[in-house]
């Protein structure tokens, strides 16, 4: 199925820009949607990655002949990193434009740290939100999927998930060199995923993988390079009470955390459904922040005790307690209480969850459906 995203990529773009983007997201897709008559060259085939990582100044001579307004568009830069310096001279020297598409920045910035010295822009395609499927979206299917089009739309997402994982490591992380181990980051894979959503304890995450602090430290970073998972950070602004100060660890696909955990089929009412619906919400929120090109701030609020909120956005002007059930309970706004008693100040304190009106309690508490969440979300309700 073809969907229409979100991200504002510019019409005729006039300044290079980077799109980057987890496998399958639909990167390709997109730029050939937009960009129909871009000169393209796919590092995916054998041939043209061969030729430009034996003789990068190929490119040079390839694109003498367009004129000088042909935007170019390199698909999987990752794979020539080198092919850096010959863009860097074209944009530099003959003004050329380019789109540089990839699924990691990793391997880019290892041989070539200032990423075209901040000549080009940098975008971000993620996996489809709630808004991109419209009317059609299924809560159910998604949270057992992920957002991958390529699963949503799949008729065995489960063979479609070992699939996507099986290339992740072979393709993304052998074939790139990014691990000496592949069994150890293997495993170490596993056990991320099982404390999806969780505070991050490098040093129980490290025993549990055989390796030292520093090597599971690196394997979350190469996570968040390859865009598979974001850190979330904890908020900490002027706490009265003692906090929690260690980031949370979302991937960025539910589906790749259910084939990962062996989580099976998940149903509204089970506890992996709250656990699915809260990453789910993560990644909704995440994608607002940067299609929005708002950019705020998103983190999490935990006191020593356990008390939390799921999410504070725009430094702390909301925050959102996530729960996976139909029916709110007194018991369920505890968090947002205490937190409002830590930040007097704070707009708006939401609950996202499955009931099915919208109603706003006597402490000013919103319990909102979750399509009302969204549907309010782009309409900047939140975060302005």
């Amino acid at each position: 199925m073809m969907y229409t995203r979100k991200l504002d990529l510019p019409a005729k773009p006039r300044t290079s820009f980077f799109l980057w983007g987890p496998r399958q997201t639909g990167k390709t897709t997109l730029l050939k949607q937009k960009y129909p008559d871009a000169y393209r060259i796919d590092l995916l085939k054998t041939d043209e990655l061969i030729l430009y990582l034996q003789q990068p100044y190929r490119l040079r001579e390839h694109v003498s002949h367009l004129p000088g307004d042909q935007l170019i568009i390199i698909d999987e830069i990752q794979k020539a990193p080198a092919l850096l310096d010959e863009v860097h001279y074209l944009i530099q020297e003959e003004n050329r434009v380019f789109i540089l598409c990839g699924s990691s920045a990793r391997k880019v910035r290892r041989g070539h740290a200032n990423l075209l010295g901040g000549r080009a822009l940098k975008y971000e395609l993620l996996g489809l939100s709630a808004t991109e499927v419209g009317q059609d979206f299924d809560l159910e299917r998604l949270v057992n999927t992920g957002p991958l089009p390529s699963h949503y739309d799949h008729d065995n997402h489960h063979l479609a998930l070992r699939s996507y994982v099986d290339d992740y490591l072979r393709e993304e992380v052998l074939e790139e060199g990014l691990v000496r181990n592949l069994p150890v980051f293997s495993d170490f894979l596993r056990i991320a995923a099982l404390g999806d959503t969780g505070v991050i304890n490098i040093s129980n995450i490290a025993r549990e993988c055989g390796v030292a602090a520093s090597t599971a430290r690196e394997h979350f970073q190469i996570l968040e390079d390859t865009m598979l998972g974001a850190f979330l950070p904890v908020y900490t602004a002027r706490p009265k009470r003692r906090t929690i100060r260690a980031p949370k660890f979302y991937f960025r696909d539910v589906g790749v955390v259910n084939r990962l955990a062996k989580r099976g089929t998940i149903s509204p009412g089970s506890e992996l459904f709250g656990y699915a619906f809260e990453n789910w919400l993560f990644h909704e929120i995440s994608i607002h922040s940067k299609y929005s090109e708002q950019f705020y701030d998103i983190s999490y609020w935990q006191l020593s005790s356990g008390i939390e909120v799921d999410f504070i956005l725009s430094d702390a002007q909301t925050a959102v307690e996530v729960k996976g059930k139909e029916k709110i309970t007194n018991n369920d706004l505890k968090g947002l209480r205490h937190f409002k008693q830590e930040y007097p100040n704070v707009k708006n304190r939401i609950v996202v969850c499955l009931e099915k009106k919208i109603r706003r309690n006597e402490e000013g508490i919103w319990i909102l459906p979750y399509k009302d969440f969204l549907n309010s979300l782009w309409n900047s309700e939140w975060t302005d």
